[in-house]
């Protein structure tokens, strides 16, 4: 397979810096307490190109990033042309380096007029989103891979947290268990299918317009069942996993994702008890959770192309994110001699950036001076890029 995909993945908001018209911009003002600032983030909105100039030096090919619909649509109806371009130049950058551009269209964000009018619920949410979806298509005539939506089943979990916000307030949550609490909970059934229905309208939208691959990425949490709790493994597999995994069966391909696995036992999801092994992000060291997603994934969708879009570990040691990387391969290597189509490999993430709330956990193949913005790849890249040369995963 040599147009294997091997690159590294951001997101907008995580990078970009000073996304000031979108929810995510409101809610790190509205709840300090809860949340750190995102501010200049990375400035990877005016350095983009020497970001991708690394991954690309590394012998990567390919890069993972987004578009902002806040920026592109600051107010309603307003097509920012000057943002479209923006985004252009991302997309030919990449192109004049030998990146193939996996482009994705909305990675939790949303603009914050969007998210007054009531969000996704809103009786307007799939005729705005269509809207801006039209708008994109603009730029994303060559662009061989398309991502409508990122992890829904996440921005299911997001959507209640806002409900939470709003009704109780900072002193109404729980957070002592910090990602504890949100990784126990199941997406609302209500937000996943109306979620569905915008991949579904992108999906349409960008199949009548333009010629790449369309798909959306699915948050896999690689769970296993417990003796005597296969029922309700099943159901909260379900509502996780399978119910976004199913809405792909007609897609080009399944965005997998996946860092680290957890068990269901006679109370529900079992939270990561506390170990010296646990990354930065709190979960338990499961390099194997790669292979266990995609196998989940080919057999719910019936065979559906994987890309593995996001991988890897929050960790300082960039020693273990080699280790973690290696074995997760290896999985990734199993899984495709048992005959699952892997069309490629993108490590979450290429930089260090801004994890939703949090500095802290790094992820990074590139770490990123938050004073001076400036760039030192890690062994990790070199790693990364040295595999990407010998081909696609081999067991």
């Amino acid at each position: 397979m040599t147009n294997f995909l091997w690159g590294a993945a951001t997101s907008p908001h995580q990078v970009e810096g000073n996304n000031v018209n979108s929810d995510w911009w409101k809610r790190e003002r509205d709840f300090p307490e809860m949340f750190d600032r995102s501010g200049d983030a990375d400035d990877s909105y005016h350095r983009f190109a020497e970001d991708m100039r690394l991954l690309a030096d590394a012998g990567l090919n390919s890069y993972r990033f987004g578009i902002e619909w806040a920026r592109i649509e600051p107010v309603p109806g307003h097509i920012s042309r000057a943002e479209l371009q923006h985004y252009r130049r991302m997309i030919d950058t990449a192109f004049e380096l030998g990146l193939t551009p996996v482009v994705t269209l909305q990675h939790f964000t949303v603009p914050l007029w969007f998210s007054h009018e009531g969000g996704w619920l809103a009786d307007t949410a799939i005729e705005r989103w269509r809207s801006y979806v039209e708008a994109t298509t603009e730029i994303l005539h060559d662009v061989p891979w398309i991502v409508t939506i990122n992890e829904p089943n996440i921005l299911a979990l997001m959507w209640l947290l806002d409900d939470a916000l709003a009704t109780h307030g900072i002193e109404g949550l729980n957070l002592s268990a910090g990602a504890q609490t949100l990784a126990s909970v199941v997406p609302d059934e209500g937000i996943s299918l109306r979620l569905i229905e915008a991949h579904h309208a992108a999906r349409e939208v960008l199949k009548s317009r333009v010629g790449g691959n369309v798909g959306w990425t699915v948050a896999n949490q690689s769970f296993e069942r417990t003796p005597g709790n296969e029922e309700l493994y099943s159901t909260i597999k379900y509502a996780w996993e399978d119910r976004f995994l199913e809405a792909s069966r007609d897609d080009d391909f399944i965005g997998v994702q996946a860092y680290t696995s957890q068990q269901i036992d006679a109370n529900g999801i079992v939270a990561h008890p506390p170990n010296p092994d646990n990354t930065l992000a709190g979960w338990a060291y499961r390099p194997d959770a790669i292979g266990i997603a995609l196998r989940n994934s080919a057999d719910v969708t019936g065979g559906v192309p994987a890309l593995i879009t996001e991988n890897g570990i929050a960790t300082a040691d960039d020693e273990r994110r080699i280790a973690y990387t290696s074995v997760a391969l290896e999985h990734v290597a199993a899984a495709m001699v048992d005959g699952i189509d892997v069309r490629g490999y993108l490590h979450w993430s290429a930089l260090d950036n801004f994890e939703w709330g949090n500095w802290k956990p790094t992820f990074g193949l590139i770490a990123v001076d938050r004073s001076t913005f400036v760039r030192t790849p890690k062994p990790s890249l070199a790693w990364l890029g040295g595999m990407a040369r010998n081909g696609p995963p081999s067991a």
